[in-house]
């Protein structure tokens, strides 16, 4: 069986490359085929290697293997490297895994892949580090050259995962802050929203509709003044009442408003579970999120 591959010390540098080739396969191998969490941890702390550049050899660190976890939906995988290690869980990977050191690809790959389990325990993980940690994770920029800069929301946005937007902005992720182009994650949106022909319409107005209870009125967006200059074309996409309170010519509704106030009283810790105790009747609730705490 491909997972039974063993290191052996020694020998020269080809016949170790190769052995650590075939140790990483079978890794990959075993979470793909969602094998159990025992044997996992077996091979990853035993037995598998991987090949570095310059010549290291390296076990693969929990990081390394919560992003095979994401990749493959391994949950049980993840709740257990997220439990026992939080904080090298989410550790920066090696640069095998990762082409920009200065920050960990995890939350933003939990977007992307859509694992919506994992990026929830992914950020109760993180809801227990130091603030600075906290928010460095939260914010994290990707890489400027693969990435754009763009943060785990920028990805939300530009892939419409709504369950995925606001369970970042409800753990305190900034609705604000601009990737490597200028573009806010609103702008990100409503760049998604401008593009024709029109698909997922729907999902988009909803991750619209969820920015509107965490970004500030005030907020700058690249894109406002394509807004203005096209009336008429964003009023139909948008809808009237959206289209005017984005612009600043009138004031949120009364229930995005109202929305906004009941929100802040949920606390990180608490979200989204709180959700379901709002006094509001169910369909006015923002998504159904129904997650293991």
């Amino acid at each position: 069986m491909p997972w039974s591959v063993r290191w052996v010390g020694g020998g020269g540098g080809a016949q170790s490359q190769k052995q650590c080739k075939k140790s990483s396969f079978a890794f990959y191998q075993a979470v793909r085929d969602l094998l159990p969490v025992w044997f996992l941890e077996d091979m990853r702390t035993m037995e598998v290697f991987h090949w570095e550049d310059g010549g290291k050899v390296s076990l693969y660190s929990p990081s390394e293997a919560l992003l095979y976890a994401l990749v493959h939906d391994h949950q049980p995988y993840a709740r257990h490297l997220l439990t026992k290690f939080p904080q090298s869980a989410l550790a920066v990977p090696s640069q095998s895994f990762s082409c920009c050191q200065a920050s960990a690809p995890h939350l933003a790959m939990a977007v992307r892949y859509n694992r919506v389990r994992v990026l929830f325990r992914i950020l109760k993980a993180v809801q227990g580090f130091p603030p600075g940690d906290r928010a460095g994770h939260l914010d994290r920029r990707g890489c400027s050259r693969v990435e754009g800069g763009k943060t785990a929301l920028h990805v939300a946005c530009e892939l419409v995962r709504p369950e995925c937007l606001l369970l970042l902005l409800g753990h305190g992720a900034s609705p604000c802050l601009p990737d490597g182009a200028g573009n806010t994650p609103l702008d990100t949106l409503l760049q998604q929203l401008s593009q024709a022909p029109a698909v997922n319409t729907r999902a988009k107005l909803l991750c619209l509709d969820c920015l509107f209870l965490f970004v500030p009125q005030d907020v700058p967006f690249a894109m406002k003044q394509q807004l203005l200059d096209n009336r008429q074309r964003w009023q139909d996409l948008l809808g009237e009442s959206r289209y005017r309170c984005l612009v600043g010519l009138a004031p949120p509704s009364l229930f995005v408003g109202a929305m906004r106030v009941l929100i802040r009283t949920i606390s990180p810790e608490h979200f989204p579970e709180a959700l379901d105790d709002l006094p509001l009747p169910h369909f006015l609730k923002p998504l159904d999120l129904k997650l293991e705490s």
